[in-house]
């Protein structure tokens, strides 16, 4: 029962190690998986309102950007910029035979689908031919054409948006939620003549270079940041006038904030482990105690003292590998029948890596010796003559 006790304090500890580790991973996975539906290498520019006066402008001024703007980007970076679109949001009723629905739209470039990484199922996404003559084309998201057109094709219908008919040329879907493939998007110089008239845009989108690491990314968007700032009259320290949203410096902070909860997590199992091993170690010492006569009779028929140490320390590293297993696989089946079965936004298929597994073995095996080693050297130094007239 002793052994018991003590062996379940090492196998609770591995159990604990692993789902913590398998719980970063999984909130790892949440954050990951929001950002499954854009390329990793997206930049988002959004106009604010200024908070400071600057270049003889008041501050609160509403800041606008313009069909101009997408065109500046694209020669002021023609190195580093991959993609670029404009967006234009807006919501639309919209009508098909006797089904209605209102739903977001976003006028953008051909580009965009590629940052955007929308993937088309069903006919095609619209095209340069399209945006250049502002054909009345859209492409509507999956659950868009299960509401409007049930099992019916909506490819090549035609759907009115608000007072216009639009032809639908494309279906997508979207890694990202059932909110994402309620969207319907169309061609930005299309929308913009057909309601109002405009060039103004909602705001920029755009993925850079594929070969820029974290710095350059960095550096790239605080460039864009600049130029930006000083095409709208808006001051370099004003953090409200424009917005520059980068996805790497978003992938950096959750991969700091995860390192920091798995050195956490590795720390807060160890010391639980730590406890473990120091009780085997106790009840070793106990053991050693309890079987004075039978070491001291084992070296008068010639044991060696490493044979004595051998023998302790194959009974702790067995007692620790048994229980730490124990509590591994124990892990490692709750997380294989519960894990896939959890996804939501901030935590998702919570799961340890091969490498986890292999580097606890390891733990196990050397905190088992770690925990006899101290008893079995004690062991090995005692006298026959001692062991034996012990009582």
């Amino acid at each position: 029962m002793r052994t018991f006790l003590t062996g379940f304090s090492v196998g609770w500890a591995i159990f604990i190690l692993v789902m913590l580790l398998a719980s970063v991973n999984g909130m790892q996975n949440g954050f990951t998986g929001q950002f499954n539906d854009d390329a990793t290498n997206s930049i988002f520019i959004r106009p604010g309102t200024t908070s400071k006066a600057y270049a003889g402008f008041e501050a609160g001024r509403r800041i606008q950007f313009k069909n101009g703007d997408v065109e500046y980007i694209r020669k002021s970076f023609p190195e580093d910029v991959e993609y670029l679109s404009a967006r234009y949001y807006s919501r639309t009723s919209a009508r098909y035979k006797s089904e209605t629905g209102s739903y977001p739209i976003q006028a953008v470039h051909p580009e965009f689908q590629m940052i955007e990484k929308t993937i088309v199922i069903n006919g095609r996404y619209f095209n340069d031919a399209d945006h250049t003559n502002k054909s009345k084309v859209a492409v509507i998201g999956r659950k868009v054409a299960e509401d409007l057109f049930k099992k019916e094709d909506p490819v090549g219908k035609f759907v009115q948006f608000n007072e216009s008919l639009f032809r639908i040329v494309g279906v997508f879907i979207d890694e990202g939620d059932d909110n994402a493939e309620r969207r319907i998007y169309a061609p930005i110089g299309t929308f913009q003549r057909v309601y109002g008239n405009t060039n103004n845009i909602s705001a920029i989108a755009l993925t850079y270079n594929t070969s820029y690491d974290l710095t350059k990314a960095l550096e790239f968007s605080g460039r864009l940041e600049d130029i930006m700032k000083r095409r709208h009259k808006v001051s370099p320290e004003d953090q409200a006038g424009i917005n520059v949203w980068n996805y790497a410096e978003a992938f950096s902070d959750i991969s700091s904030f995860s390192t920091v909860l798995s050195t956490i997590s590795i720390g807060v199992g160890f010391l639980i482990l730590i406890a473990g091993i120091v009780g085997i170690g106790n009840i070793m010492v106990f053991t050693i105690k309890e079987r004075t006569k039978e070491i001291g009779v084992r070296k008068a028929l010639g044991a060696k003292p490493q044979q004595i140490i051998n023998l302790v320390l194959l009974e702790s590293t067995f007692i620790t590998a048994l229980s730490g297993f124990i509590g591994l696989i124990f892990a490692w089946v709750i997380l294989s029948l519960i894990g896939p079965t959890i996804e939501t936004p901030a935590f998702s298929n919570p799961s340890v890596s091969l490498s986890t597994v292999v580097t606890a073995t390891i733990i196990l095996i050397v905190a088992g010796v770690l925990a006899g080693l101290i008893p079995a050297i004690k062991a090995a130094n005692v006298k026959p003559i001692v062991a034996l007239s012990d009582k």
